[in-house]
């Protein structure tokens, strides 16, 4: 067990430095994905966002795209599954896009209605049978993370983990208290100073839409939504939650491990997601213990022999889909339904979950891997430089320096 456990500390080390030291870091919360996702920022899906109108009338969608253009040779899909209750979704349709060029979009809701046309202009543009709004074209992008500081972060890990730092049986670091106040103080910071979030002024193509929230709850009002680019061959990236196909696999092991674990999750299909449980387990105790602290992280399941522990959570975070409560027009909460769910916290459960573009996603996310809360893992940035809405379509800000339209 020894030898397992410094051979462990001497593979992290080395992850984290990749990690630390490694290349441009992309510009959305998909980042360090495969090298065939990063090939082509036109197939590469930056952030994935689902909640509901304040009405609970509309489920509003948000697909970002590295890349500053669509291509014509790719498929951009949001898969919409809808069932009774959370874990139980029976039905399923698809809002599949495509792009002859930027000013000539063609999106179908399977069989129910079809838009065509130029969707760059503010207002966008309605379906025939007016079952959703399309708007799709250059925005801000909402999403906001303190890069730099992540890496200082996994930095001051490594000086640990080189310096003797153990795991307990269930893999996860037993960080001192020292240790710990020192990964966190870094995480908050830039480069020693204030926090900054790396993505300012970063602007991806986004697919915006609004959808008639009759239009795809057949199966029932909870809806679980992940996206995917799909080429002529197959399909390239999926992302529905943040962090989970980059942050939490293959952590503990080589680049090539990781490529290809990022290349078989991209690959793979929310069902078609178990066989990773594993490997993301290890990236969840890697979490658990940035805070010092060992077995405190959400569902981590203290009871279970110690391969087992993060299981739970790291087979819900396999399955990689948005989880919604499409009764509820309140939506305040990242895994509100999820914790409503499998946690017991009742009091989330008129909340919509999902994922708004105004959530502070990283930290809640962070925070909730490290110690089953909310808090705790900050990085210093908690909102976007622009004002984003969540009720006035298409929800992004212009670019600055673009005004309505194009």
């Amino acid at each position: 067990m020894t030898r397992r456990r410094n051979g462990l500390r001497l593979r992290a080390a080395a992850a984290l430095a990749a990690l630390a030291l490694g290349g441009a870091p992309s510009r959305a919360s998909d980042h360090l994905d495969s090298p065939a996702v990063i090939a082509d920022p036109r197939a590469d899906i930056g952030d994935l966002y689902a909640w509901m109108s304040p009405d609970a009338r509309r489920l509003n969608l948000v697909m970002t795209i590295v890349g500053h253009s669509f291509s014509d040779r790719l498929a951009y899909v949001f898969h919409i599954d809808s069932g009774r209750r959370f874990g139980a979704a029976g039905a399923t349709i698809d809002l599949t896009c495509r792009f002859a060029s930027a000013a000539d979009a063609d999106c179908r809701l399977g069989t129910v209605d079809r838009v065509r046309g130029d969707a760059g202009a503010e207002a966008g543009i309605e379906s025939a049978g007016r079952h959703f709004r399309l708007f799709a074209g250059l925005r801000d992008d909402p999403f906001f993370n303190n890069v730099r500081g992540t890496r200082d972060a996994y930095g001051m890990a490594i000086k640990a983990l080189s310096g003797g730092a153990h795991y307990d049986a269930a893999g996860c670091p037993r960080f001192t208290a020292e240790q710990s106040a020192a990964i966190l103080d870094h995480w908050r910071h830039t480069d020693g100073g204030p926090a900054s979030n790396l993505l300012r002024g970063w602007t991806p193509e986004a697919i915006v839409v609004s959808i008639d929230i009759a239009s795809v709850t057949k199966g029932g009002p909870f809806l679980a939504v992940w996206g995917a680019t799909v080429g002529p061959r197959a399909q390239v990236d999926r992302a529905a939650r943040p962090l989970t196909g980059n942050a939490l696999l293959a952590t503990l092991g080589s680049e090539e491990e990781s490529n290809a674990l990022k290349i078989r999750y991209n690959r793979a299909t929310p069902r078609r997601s178990a066989g990773l449980a594993g490997e993301i387990a290890k990236g969840v105790a890697l979490y658990d213990g940035f805070d010092g602290r060992c077995g405190d992280g959400l569902l981590a399941d203290r009871n279970a022999p110690p391969e087992r522990r993060y299981l739970p959570l790291a087979r819900m975070l396999a399955d990689d889909r948005l989880w919604l409560n499409s009764r509820s027009g309140t939506c305040t909460q990242l895994f509100a339904v999820e914790r409503a769910a499998l946690n017991g916290e009742s009091g989330l459960a008129q909340d919509c979950g999902g994922r708004t573009i105004t959530y502070d996603s990283v930290n809640i996310y962070r925070s909730l891997l490290t110690n089953g809360t909310v808090r705790g893992m900050d990085d210093g940035i908690h909102a976007d430089e622009r004002a984003q809405s969540t009720t006035i379509f298409p929800f992004l800000a212009a670019p600055d320096g673009i005004g309505p339209g194009r």
